[in-house]
């Protein structure tokens, strides 16, 4: 009884409002946040929907001259994954417990948009800012820092000290899933690699090179393939290495969606998972726990990522002058059916 009552106080939020309006997340916040540019009969469903749901947000101090907005900006790669997903409901489940709502803006991977975007915002869209694994470039980091605009990024660091950031255990995430399948008795691992652009990708390349030197393994430049964390660049990928005439006996994808994509290239060439070959993926979005078969993969608290740089980029709104923090959660192998000991 008291978990209903519960769930009657808890206030809408826009993914609430988009599941409501049939519209998306990003539609949905960029009408509730005032934008011009929105179709009339679109605002029309989606202020309906609000007002269905009982949403009001909390924003009269932007009618303020000068004031602060209380809009925290998102930026975001896309909206087509569960990682981003995931990272979003806890950015969104920790902003509406405050009195600021997220206004998100989608990059689809293109810098000069993930810069416009940032000046956008710093030039008074929103109060603050996070940065959901970007694709960085100094020039607009730069700029933030020296109007001392406040910004989380996540998932992806950078070595300036003046930024805040919030990643997981990427590295050694990466050697104890490597090291699992060694101790399995694996020595041809191909590994379906992210995007170089990204820390995350270049950390767990890393982490997966290291476990093979500290086991006696020589690294294989050719068992390196890019899948660009994406499932038809694991499918491709993984068809790349079951061309060759020393198919590896496991392949270690650097996120789930790659790994999804390489069971659907193994499937196709009538291989079985994992008698024929072992697959392990990287995240633990929600696809990986009813894959079949279920994909052993190494978790990152994506939830959690979202929840702490909200949290991280309050206290900075509340003191500007803190101390710049760089916060690594931890990941853990999640150990399933889809990897076993080798076939030969």
């Amino acid at each position: 009884m008291a978990e209903e009552t519960n769930k009657k106080k808890r206030m809408p939020t826009i993914f609430d409002i988009a599941r409501e309006s049939g519209f998306s997340y990003s539609t949905v916040s960029r009408t509730l946040s005032g934008f011009e540019f929105v179709k009339p009969s679109t605002r029309e469903k989606i202020v309906e929907a609000a007002e269905r749901l009982g949403y009001v947000p909390n924003q009269q101090a932007r009618s303020l001259a000068g004031g602060p907005s209380h809009l925290i900006g998102v930026l975001v790669p896309t909206l087509t994954n569960d990682y981003i997903i995931q990272i979003l409901q806890g950015i969104d489940d920790e902003l509406t417990r405050s009195s600021y709502n997220l206004i998100l803006y989608t990059t689809n991977r293109h810098q000069g948009t993930e810069a416009t975007y940032v000046a956008t915002i710093m030039n008074g869209a929103a109060d603050g800012l996070l940065l959901v694994a970007p694709f960085i470039t100094d020039s607009y980091l730069e700029a933030l820092n020296e109007r001392d605009f406040p910004y989380v990024l996540i998932d992806q660091d950078y070595e300036a000290e003046d930024s805040m950031v919030v990643k997981a255990t990427n590295r050694e995430g990466a050697y104890i899933a490597t090291q699992y399948l060694i101790k399995m008795g694996h020595s041809r691992i191909g590994f379906i690699a992210g995007l170089p652009q990204l820390n995350s990708a270049i950390e767990r390349l890393a982490g997966f090179r290291e476990a093979l030197s500290d086991h006696g393994i020589p690294f294989r430049e050719e068992y390196v393939v890019p899948g660009n964390f994406e499932m038809r660049g694991g499918y491709r990928a993984t068809r790349e290495l079951l061309a060759r005439s020393d198919v590896p006996t496991a392949i270690f994808a650097a996120n789930d969606l790659s790994a999804l994509g390489a069971i659907e290239a193994i499937r196709e060439r009538g291989l079985r998972i994992p008698l024929d070959i072992s697959i392990l993926g990287f995240d633990d979005i929600p696809q990986a726990a009813v894959a079949y078969p279920k994909l052993t993969t190494v978790r990152q608290p994506l939830n959690q990522m979202g929840r702490e740089a909200v949290n991280l980029l309050l206290k900075r709104l509340q003191n500007p002058d803190m101390d710049m923090v760089k916060l690594t959660l931890n990941t853990q192998l999640i150990i399933r059916d889809s990897c076993d000991i080798p076939f030969d």
